[in-house]
């Protein structure tokens, strides 16, 4: 009589341990999914706003006087290059003595910032960003 209250009991605990594997190999992929889905969009985050502080940034030393073009790009490349993001193009219109605006434009292809490549969401496209400044002084 003994023995086959034992036999049940270590019977039942396989059993829970049997249903808890079961339950662990079914929602494991789908956690995992979403916890590589929150590093992607984060990056993501993460990218676009070095793109934002990057062309600002850019436009803050082009509205200076005497600034070069060289002096924007420097700039933007202070912010690019540490964030891991050498293969960026920058855009600049400079200000003119008609339209007293500068421009700087940041953008990266998105298949070049993805971690995961295509699996949560497009790589074809950009990402990037424009501030716009006015310059003061003469031109």
């Amino acid at each position: 009589m003994l023995s086959t209250r034992i036999m049940r009991h270590r019977q039942s605990r396989w059993q829970r341990r049997a249903a808890a594997v079961v339950e662990m190999a079914v929602v494991a992929p789908l956690l995992i999914t979403l916890l590589f889905g929150i590093v992607e969009y984060g990056r993501r985050i993460m990218i676009h706003q070095t793109l934002i502080h990057a062309a600002r940034e850019g436009c803050r030393t082009g509205v200076l006087q005497g600034s070069s073009q060289q002096d924007i790009l420097d700039r933007v490349e202070d912010y690019m290059i540490p964030a891991g993001l050498p293969n960026y193009k920058v855009n600049v219109t400079r200000a003119t003595p008609d339209n007293p605006i500068e421009t700087v434009q940041v953008t990266v292809n998105k298949g070049d910032i993805t971690l995961f490549g295509a699996f949560f969401g497009s790589t074809t496209g950009q990402l990037g960003s424009t501030c716009s400044m006015r310059k003061e002084g003469s031109l």
